[in-house]
């Protein structure tokens, strides 16, 4: 299926090659369409039995949808044409793998090993090819194509036209898929080996998010029955943030990964000892997060456990049966030197002293068999003797008590939390009954590690965390348990941690995920904040994060950076009027004096965590608290009023994290409306001291 042909800049589209590509990709929907008849041809009415047939038809529906073919998307983005010298074939790499009728593939899955020297090959190391071809498109039509010889040695290609604009391409909507312009960097980490947990250390815009979801749509390729057996999990801040980035894996083929907040994941998708419902003082909050909280609650529960003080009594037949204390305490001490969890040894405390019955009935010369094991560990004198040593337990008294019995907590506590925070986490005015409380997300979170403590957490094959530096050491702790026996790809900024129990380095996160042998990658090429604006937002660096290398630009666009005293629909003007979407970000506490403002002027918008959630993102301006600004772009974007941003924060570092991800979320052009800016940004902007009108610093 290869093009023969060179191609310099100057006949990139020439007809006849452009016409052979454009038949191609005609051929290639065409195989595409054959292979989702082909499925849907097929049913389960040939399966054994009915489990067989549910297996079957569920994996015949996720096949179809795998197959889904979208007329504005490209089913080929790239073409890569092998040196002659390892033989000389051409291949076309796409989103998803397609066969012609003899089985020949029209397409290359990206994801494929073929497909690795597309993202990775260069002059210096060609990795066996000649030429790498890009293609540009428009709403699914083909346009045009890019090539690059790769032969020859000398310098790099200085820039890809057809890459700059599939990168700088205008949209509304949620985040799209970046399979087209994975860069080498990013390529090395998606393939990364699947028992190896990844940290992401990423600036803005150097596509730590897309690397990590495409990353999970490598391994369900390459170890898809692993994985779909064991289940992925995409991790993210707010529900928000998973409805921007919900198409990419869909896009990519991939329906098996399954995507939570912390907060759904500790509540176990409604089944939880109750909802989220309080918030509480950050410094409490913050104190529920810290690690100490583990060794806490581990004390707490494992203090049910009691010592025996009296004689274990078994009447059977006419024999009465007797295990002393001391027989009782071993059966006790043995259950816990065998790390079980809380509820597993419970269990089995009646079966260990049922088993001190049978030695002594055996020295008496009888022969008991497992059924007399078994019926002597049923009896109701074994039972009830084993309840009262350990007894059963529920997460929700277990942490009622510790907030409400200030006595039981100074114990428990003693040597950990000093007077201070244990009276922090004491309530001020208890509920009823632990069913009546109203639980905090922190609470939810110490809620799952009692959980845990009781009955061991299953563990999934992988987990991508997104945003995962503002996750406290307990909220690491509930990823890390969920991936004991898998792996994570953790992905964060320190640079733009807005919470007070933020992590302080990536080695302290790995350390509470129980993966301290993480590898711990930092990127620094941003593709999709424009230079003007990093290098503004950059300034913010030495004051919220000194130790991290600041992000480079690699786009030529400079973007436009745009400063103004206007009231906010003045500024929002000039970017309603260009392409793509518009972000509006301001203060949370400015909202309902923006959204009259918006209202009074007659502008349309939808409001980030408060629209619909089919149509959240789908309008051309969108109004963004500051709070939920992290990890969203904008082709256009007016933050108003920095100050206010930096005030409404608990501290001015938090503050000031919060305002440099507010400042680095546009694509295309930053307005940024003030009525004075921080000291911390310094006195003047990029070209001088803003004066009262508009000025502007632009490429």
């Amino acid at each position: 299926m290869s093009i023969d042909g060179t191609h310099s800049p100057d006949d990139r589209d020439d007809p006849d090659d452009l016409d052979a590509e454009r038949a191609h990709l005609a051929a290639s929907r065409q195989d595409l369409a054959r292979m989702r008849q082909r499925v849907e041809s097929l049913d389960s009415s040939t399966a054994g039995n009915w489990v067989s047939a549910e297996i079957l038809d569920a994996t015949l529906a996720r096949r179809l949808e795998q197959l889904a073919d979208d007329p504005d998307v490209p089913l080929f983005f790239g073409r890569i044409d092998r040196a002659a010298a390892v033989g000389g074939e051409s291949f076309h790499i796409g989103r998803r793998h397609i066969s012609d009728s003899a089985g020949d593939p029209m397409v290359v899955d990206w994801r494929a090993p073929v497909s690795v020297p597309f993202y990775r090959a260069s002059r210096t190391e060609p990795m066996g090819l000649a030429r790498r071809r890009r293609y540009g498109f428009s709403h699914g039509e083909l346009t045009g194509f890019e090539d690059e010889s790769l032969t020859g040695g000398g310098p790099e290609q200085e820039h890809s036209a057809l890459l700059e604009a599939e990168i700088e391409r205008p949209r509304v909507g949620p985040m799209r898929d970046i399979v087209a312009t994975i860069q080498p960097e990013q390529d090395v980490l998606v393939r990364a080996d699947l028992s190896q947990t990844i940290v992401v250390q990423g600036a803005p815009g150097t596509g730590k998010t897309a690397v990590g979801l495409h990353r999970a749509a490598y391994l369900l390729y390459a170890h898809r029955d692993q994985l779909t057996r064991r289940g992925v999990l995409i991790v993210g801040p707010n529900a928000s943030f998973l409805r921007y980035i919900r198409d990419v894996l869909p896009a990519l083929g991939e329906i098996e990964a399954k995507q939570a907040t912390i907060a759904e994941l500790v509540t176990r998708n409604g089944q939880s000892h109750g909802a989220l419902r309080a918030e509480e003082p950050a410094p409490v909050a913050t104190l529920k997060g810290d690690v100490r909280m583990a060794e806490l609650l581990h004390r707490a529960v494992w203090s049910h456990v009691g010592e025996p003080d009296e004689t274990l009594v078994v009447p059977r037949g006419s024999r009465r049966w007797r295990v002393p204390t001391s027989e009782a305490h071993e059966a006790l001490a043995g259950l816990r030197a065998n790390d079980l969890r809380y509820a597993a040894a419970r269990a089995l405390l009646p079966r260990a002293l049922a088993h001190r019955v049978l030695v002594q009935m055996e020295r008496s010369g009888d022969s008991p068999d497992d059924r007399v094991h078994d019926a002597v560990a049923r009896a109701k004198p074994v039972k009830d003797y084993a309840a009262a040593l350990w007894p059963d337990l529920k997460p929700a008294k277990v942490l009622f008590r510790l907030f409400t019995d200030a006595t039981w907590l100074a114990e428990i506590a003693d040597g950990l939390l000093s007077d201070a925070e244990q009276e922090m986490l004491l309530w001020a005015k208890p509920p009823r009954s632990a069913g009546a409380a109203r639980w905090s997300l922190a609470d939810l979170v110490l809620l799952d590690e009692i959980t845990d403590l009781l009955d061991r957490t299953p563990s999934v094959a992988h987990i991508v965390a997104d945003e995962a530096q503002d996750l406290s050491a307990m909220m690491l702790r509930a990823l890390g348990r969920r991936s004991t026996t898998g792996s994570l790809t953790i992905l964060g900024d320190l640079a733009q941690a807005t919470t007070p129990w933020a992590s302080s380095s990536w080695a302290d996160a790995l350390a509470h995920l129980g993966k301290p042998d993480g590898h711990v990658e930092q990127l620094t090429r941003g593709f999709r904040v424009p230079a003007d604006v990093i290098a503004y937002a950059a300034r913010l660096l030495p004051h919220i994060a000194p130790d991290l290398e600041p992000p480079v630009a690699v786009r030529r666009a400079r973007g436009d950076l745009t400063f103004t005293t206007s009231p906010v629909v003045e500024a929002l003007a000039a970017a309603l009027e260009r392409p793509g979407s518009v972000g509006l970000i301001v203060p949370d506490a400015s909202l309902p004096e923006v959204r009259a403002e918006l209202t009074e002027a007659g502008l349309a918008y939808a409001e980030i965590g408060v629209a619909d959630e089919e149509t959240e993102f789908d309008a051309h301006l969108d109004l963004v608290p500051a709070s939920l600004a992290k990890g969203l772009e904008f082709d256009h974007v007016v933050v108003s009023d920095p100050t206010a941003i930096v005030a409404g924060e608990p501290d001015r570092g938090t503050g000031l994290r919060r305002l440099y991800v507010c400042l680095t979320r546009a694509v295309t052009s930053l307005v940024v409306r003030h009525d004075g800016l921080p000291d911390e940004l310094g006195p003047e902007e990029l070209g001088g001291v803003p004066e009262p009108v508009d000025a502007k610093v632009s490429a």
